[in-house]
């Protein structure tokens, strides 16, 4: 086996990087049925704790994924070696640091690029694609924390077309169910199956699958 390694980077702070990393891991865990790990090389270590929820939630042997930390280079060798046993590996990275970043996005298959529609977040997401181009990893663009009937959504998704950067066409909303399921340990798929932000992530999940295999 040598599984998909997904980088979730993003140079901007607050951009949602650590709710897209979990909710990916346990979203692909269920879909392909494949072993999934994730991987935090954020020295804040958002997901650590939130997978620590999940472990205070469901068991230490229930969480349905793996869990792993690596810093710097160890990065890159710790997610490789991953992937020789489970289907996706989910990495997340801290935001402005090139240094950090940079091995997470080289071992990555592909990186995935939380942005929310603000000129802002535009320009800031230059920054993390010029490193995904340099490392030669193919990037995807994916629209987080999403306002309900912003117009400035709609002129922001033409200039990030505009720009074009790939992005996918599922979007995740800026729903307060995605902390909350986040603060237990858990994804909205888990904990709100019917909502509309679960909706959102099956979708964002079917269009990713089809883009990476």
């Amino acid at each position: 086996m040598s599984g998909r390694i997904l980088t979730v980077a993003q140079q901007k702070g607050g951009s949602g990087k650590t709710t897209l990393a979990a909710h990916l891991a346990v979203a692909l865990a269920a879909k392909s049925g494949e072993p999934v790990a994730i991987l935090d090389v954020d020295p804040q270590g958002s997901l650590g704790t939130w997978y620590e929820a999940r472990e205070e939630t469901l068991g230490e042997d229930e969480t349905g994924l793996e869990f792993r930390t690596a810093s710097g280079w160890g990065a890159r060798r710790e997610a490789r070696s991953l992937a020789r046993s489970h289907g996706y590996v989910i990495i997340d990275t801290p935001p402005k640091t090139d240094t950090d970043a940079k091995p997470a996005i080289d071992a990555a298959d592909f990186v995935i690029v939380p942005i929310q529609p603000t000129p802002v977040d535009l320009w800031a997401t230059s920054q993390t694609i010029d490193l995904a181009a340099r490392e030669d990893t193919p990037a995807l663009l994916v629209m987080n924390r999403v306002p309900p009937r912003a117009s400035l959504t709609g002129e922001m998704a033409d200039a990030i077309a505009a720009s074009g950067y790939d992005t996918l066409g599922a979007r995740l909303g800026n729903r307060t169910v995605f902390a909350s399921a986040m603060g237990r340990g858990a994804s909205v798929t888990e904990n709100a199956p019917s909502s509309k932000a679960a909706q959102e992530v099956n979708l964002l999940i079917e269009e990713l699958v089809s883009r990476v295999g």
